[in-house]
């Protein structure tokens, strides 16, 4: 059950991990939409991957900022240091919360787990609390905090489509671990000081100026320095793959309707945010190649298949994404609509304008 719209006209977002990918894209979606809306971006610019795209993500907000109504303030910090994320609640008084930074990636979580419990678990307490105390002393305090979880959250589990409301106690890596921590955290928050909160289980986001870690793009700068790619589980994995103006389109429409009392009284809601159709990772390679030789990237006589090689599963990784998103598109509407072609066209065409002009 939802609550009525919440008005973002005129009113004040703050979007963490404001310079990443799904953030710098819906920074650029709400400028566009919204009349007269002021969007605080906070992210702390760190070195996970290259910088440089977190700075033309930030450029093209800029850049956009001067043709549109609304504003763009970006801070750059981290939401682990309480007394940053203190000092930005108290100087804007968001409205309206997007906590979209996080440590991302499955596998460095394996090499280095003090980055996610530093920002997954610490950083989002603070968001919280900052959010707790949005309402004292009579303020309005935050209408709705929305935040990112992940599709991880499924761990090794067998039933497909995932569903929001299958069990997800078994993570398989200190990634998907700390997100569900989230969503426990989120619910007690909501239970205990009525913060209106959604949480957003992300499959498998792709597109231009995109996250490197990420296969799509992993393997891109592999085959353009003549390297081997690895795909694993021999070929046998597939992914929910969701293109980026898609999951925007699906986050827009959530932050504008914060979640009514459920049957516990809890203002709390979760949902699947994905394509609803999963890929073969081969024929998903086999699409990315075909397209970066349309775009330049790759030259027409590349030999694709001397530089793929088939290997086992690695630790942390399962074997399919697929979501249920029918409480999306019931509640919502939402309904993915870019093929997988179509967007690794748009990423490769990116991808030769990004790299080689």
């Amino acid at each position: 059950m939802l609550a009525k719209n919440v008005d973002l006209k005129g009113k004040t977002i703050l979007v963490t991990g404001a310079a990443g990918f799904i953030g710098a894209n819906l920074c650029l979606a709400l400028l566009k939409a919204v009349e007269d809306i002021k969007i605080i971006g906070l992210d702390n610019l760190n070195n996970y991957y290259d910088v440089s795209l977190k700075d033309f993500r930030l450029e093209q907000i800029r850049a956009l900022e001067q043709s549109v109504s609304g504003s763009f303030v970006f801070e750059k910090g981290d939401i682990a240091d309480r007394g940053c994320i203190d000092k930005i609640f108290q100087a804007y008084k968001p409205n309206v919360v997007v906590n979209l930074a996080a440590q991302a990636g499955v596998r460095y979580s394996i090499e280095n787990p003090d980055a996610y419990v530093e920002s997954n678990l610490i950083g989002f307490y603070n968001i919280l609390e900052a959010c707790r105390h949005s309402y004292d002393n009579g303020m309005t305090g935050v209408e709705h905090l929305v935040y990112a979880s992940s599709s991880s959250v499924y761990g090794s589990n067998k039933k497909i489509p995932y569903a929001t409301e299958d069990k997800v106690d078994n993570p398989v890596s200190l990634y998907a671990a700390t997100k569900k921590s989230n969503e426990l955290l989120a619910h007690a928050y909501a239970k205990l000081y009525g913060i209106p909160s959604t949480g957003l289980r992300f499959f498998t986001v792709y597109g231009p100026a995109g996250r490197p870690d990420m296969a799509y793009f992993g393997f891109t700068n592999k085959l353009v320095k003549n390297e081997t790619i690895k795909i694993f589980n021999y070929g046998n994995c597939k992914r929910d793959f969701t293109y980026i103006d898609d999951i925007v389109t699906g986050v827009q429409a959530v932050m504008q309707c914060a979640p009514l009392p459920n049957e516990d009284g809890v203002k709390y809601k979760i949902y699947n945010i994905g394509n609803n159709q999963p890929e073969n990772l081969l024929d998903f390679v086999e699409i990315l190649q075909e397209e970066l030789k349309a775009a330049g990237v790759l030259p027409e006589d590349y030999d694709f298949e001397a530089h793929k090689e088939l290997v086992g599963m690695q630790p942390g990784d399962v074997e399919i994404t697929y979501a249920d998103v029918s409480e999306l598109e019931q509640d919502f509407d939402f309904k993915p609509s870019t093929s997988l072609r179509t967007g690794l066209r748009n990423f490769a065409q990116w991808y030769r304008q990004f790299y080689f002009n």
